[in-house]
């Protein structure tokens, strides 16, 4: 009807807001399967027993409360409260800790208070006192705060302790196994079960995991790996080999210089156990541990290199470490740029008498800055290198308005760690790649994505970006599908015309872009 009324949201009355509440849930670990129903059925009868109705749920599932960092919900609730989007004056949250438990009590309270200062009124549905502004309310606020802190700090210490006496029983402590090592499922007498793949676990309490060797072909391979050290190979060169035969890591995915490294200098290879070599605790920065701190079980797994060979392989690769001054890394570095005409990264690397790229980014910040030091400005466009960070929060922000945008559809939606990948019902998968332009004379202007996902039968949104790599043109939306190769080291490159033959889709907006993937997504 022409003359209907339409009541916008930022018109409604504020006692139909009032009335009218958002609710904030949040589970820790994906094995608290059922803790977002538990939390919304008590909010659910805090909301009927005094006659509101909600409107919003936000949701974080599987995701630590100890940053705000990952939590899509989270953000998302504090951005609308803070941007004036939200058409709601009251926020249900089942307890004080579901904020999160923050080692830092004072970032609880704040974000309490940025929805207090936009008129939001905040009631803990699970707690036994009044969320009022009293005296007694604050304090056991804070106290609540403090315990909620304590709590992880508490299950840190318990969590460590456990997996340093795992080690010394001679059980996995977790976490991913190294190449040609399998994963042994035993029962509390240690009888075996079976053998466990990528991303399972045990389902008994009184089970434990050990670590065995693997394959035939991946011993064959590891063995090789050491040996080709020992005819004084280079990582990196060994690495190309593999690749070159067609021998995917323990990933599935092409080898590289790291991750050779981490075999040669891996002591399961020799029946050793190692752990708390580095620690991370409450997600502070990973620092590296003195070795009377590290816990070992050794002899605790049957051997796939001797000792022998392993003690050589060590002191080979301690020989190529040659520490020298940052001057006379610069000075070396003069000399390949005489000799070649130009410098590149791999020049660097390939260079006989230099140190590694990482070498120089972590002596100088980058291998630009090593390069002005010495005089030479390179002709490469640094512009998309420059803006890294920017297009970064960029794709972030993407994410995160592709995913409400598809909840309020109705769609179950998580975010990946990374901010690059939505998981929407569980099962499909949409990444998220930003595309910088690369002009070229005798063709149209192609685009480049960097860091392909390796898993196909997906979708990927590439974010196109401007001819100068300033801004961004468009969005693409295309499935993985023939886009993905495993023996490309590099990701693709399309032209515009290669995405309209293959009827990439095009969107403007991100609402747009959102639209047309809950079209697909139905479809």
């Amino acid at each position: 009807m022409a003359n209907a009324l339409t009541v916008r949201r930022e018109h409604l009355p504020t006692s139909d807001r009032a009335r009218r509440p958002a609710q904030y849930v949040r589970m820790s670990t994906e094995r608290q399967r059922y803790s977002v129903q538990n939390q919304a059925a008590v909010i659910a009868a805090y909301a009927h027993a005094h006659g509101l109705k909600i409107v919003r749920t936000y949701a974080d599932e599987g995701e630590s409360g100890l940053q705000i960092k990952n939590r899509a919900g989270i953000q998302q609730l504090i951005k609308d409260i803070t941007t004036g989007q939200a058409d709601y004056k009251h926020l249900l949250i089942y307890d004080v800790s579901r904020w999160g438990r923050f080692q830092d009590t004072d970032e609880s309270a704040h974000y309490e208070f940025i929805c207090k200062r936009a008129g939001v009124k905040i009631a803990y549905c699970a707690e036994q006192f009044e969320n009022d502004g009293s005296m007694l309310s604050s304090i056991v606020k804070n106290l609540k705060r403090v315990m909620a802190a304590e709590y992880s700090r508490e299950l840190g210490v318990k969590i460590h302790a456990g997996q340093c006496q795992l080690v010394r029983l001679g059980f996995s402590h977790g976490g991913p196994k190294p190449y040609g090592i399998q994963r042994l499922l035993v029962d509390k007498d240690s009888n075996p079960k079976g053998s466990l793949d990528d991303g399972e676990n045990k389902n008994l309490v009184t089970d434990r995991v050990k670590l065995h060797p693997g394959t035939p072909q991946q011993i064959a391979i590891v063995n090789w790996i050491f040996q080709q050290c020992l005819h004084k190979k280079k990582d990196a060169e060994i690495a190309r080999e593999l690749n070159a035969a067609g021998v995917p890591n323990s990933k599935g995915r092409r080898w590289n210089e790291k991750s050779i490294t981490r075999i040669l200098h891996h002591e399961v290879y020799v029946g050793n156990l190692v752990y708390n070599r580095q620690s991370s605790r409450l997600k502070t920065p990973r620092i590296s541990n003195p070795p009377e701190l590290w816990v070992r079980n050794d002899g605790c797994i049957d051997p796939i290199i001797d000792i022998e060979t392993f003690q050589r392989v060590q002191q080979l690769t301690c020989d190529r470490h040659i520490r020298i001054s940052e001057e006379e890394m610069l000075t070396r570095l003069r000399r390949a740029l005489q000799k070649n005409g130009r410098l590149s990264a791999a020049i660097v690397n390939a260079t006989r008498g230099l140190p590694h790229m990482s070498t120089y980014i972590n002596h100088f910040g980058s291998l630009r800055n090593a390069y002005r030091l010495i005089g030479y400005a390179g002709d490469r466009d640094y512009s998309f290198s420059d803006n890294r960070q920017l297009w970064d929060q960029t794709r972030h922000d993407l994410v995160k308005i592709v995913a409400a945008r598809l909840e309020r559809s109705g769609k179950r939606v998580r975010i990946a760690p990374k901010n690059d990948l939505l998981r929407v019902e569980g099962k499909d998968d949409v990444w998220f790649r930003v595309a910088r332009s690369e002009a070229n004379t005798n063709v149209m202007t192609r685009y480049y994505i960097r860091d392909m996902p390796k898993t196909s039968d997906r979708w990927l949104v590439v974010i196109r970006l401007t001819d100068d790599n300033k801004s961004v043109r468009d969005y693409v939306l295309a499935p993985t599908t023939g886009l993905i190769d495993p023996s490309r080291a590099c990701g693709p490159r399309f032209t515009d015309y290669a995405r309209k033959r293959l009827g990439f889709h095009t969107f403007k907006t991100p609402d747009a872009l959102a639209k047309g993937i809950h079209r697909r997504l139905i479809a």
